[in-house]
């Protein structure tokens, strides 16, 4: 039966509003269950309809052990932090020496312009990096 208005609307002054006896409209039962109960026996259509992924996985995980966590740096950032701590690093002839491993640094990645003449090790690095230590007269030492 469909209604211009609300139950609760045309039926003011009815102590029942329409539901027959008052235990009825009473607590959870009247909407099958608190919350999802029901999802998957008498409320199983409403979810194909408005929730179809509700069940199920999506996607995957990889394993613990593929999963690298690299601690990286930029070698834009690397000279920053090399010039602003220029006592605490050694040179070897005109190239500066530094430890990425030392830092807690895993990748040296490309972005950002370098002019120091730098030798870095560390355990990986960008072709980027590589190139820009290169040009600006350093080294790349992998681990």
């Amino acid at each position: 039966m469909i209604r211009k208005s609300k139950k609760i609307t045309k039926l003011r002054g009815s102590r029942t509003c329409g539901y027959g006896e008052a235990k009825k409209h009473r607590g959870a039962g009247h909407r099958g269950g608190r919350g999802n109960a029901g999802v998957q026996k008498h409320k199983w259509l409403s979810i194909c309809k408005f929730n179809p992924d509700y069940f199920g996985r999506s996607g995957f995980v990889r394993h613990a052990s593929l999963i690298k966590d690299l601690k990286t740096i930029n070698v834009g950032e690397l000279q920053e932090y090399v010039l602003s701590n220029i006592d605490a690093f050694q040179k070897d002839g005109d190239k500066i020496v530094v430890d990425a491993a030392a830092l807690g640094i895993d990748k040296i990645l490309g972005k950002g312009r370098i002019s120091l003449a730098m030798a870095v090790s560390a355990t990986e690095f960008s072709e980027n990096a590589v190139a820009k230590l290169e040009a600006a007269g350093g080294e790349a030492v992998e681990l």
